[in-house]
């Protein structure tokens, strides 16, 4: 069988076993370049995450602390509020007292001035 292949036809077979054997390197180059690429940005997405998760880390604990401030002004707010309307309440019970005795004082006095 050997004899059937002339040194022409061997030589193109030789040629294109070249050409076959740089594409394979030249594939190889790629996928290695592209796997290095994979793994620098898996590096980089690893970091950005890490850093990612440290502010919403940060910010979760401000958002806390500001939650916490801001419920402890309304507890005051509401504090306050209870106290002026017990105040309000208090006057509106006590009113009617505090004006049948300011009336009955006058009263009085225009009774001793009439004297």
């Amino acid at each position: 069988m050997a004899s059937d292949v002339t040194r022409d036809e061997f030589q193109h077979l030789a040629t294109r076993t070249d050409i076959l054997e740089r594409e394979v390197e030249g594939e190889k180059m790629v996928t290695r370049h592209i796997l290095e690429q994979t793994r620098r940005n898996g590096d980089d997405l690893a970091t950005v995450k890490t850093r990612l998760d440290q502010v919403e880390t940060r910010l979760g604990a401000r958002i806390d602390g500001l939650e916490k401030r801001l419920d402890d002004r309304i507890d005051g707010v509401e504090s306050r509020l209870g106290g002026l309307t017990h105040k309000v309440d208090g006057l509106v019970r006590s009113l009617p007292e505090i004006v049948g005795e300011a009336v009955r004082q006058v009263f009085r006095e225009e009774r001793e001035r009439k004297r």
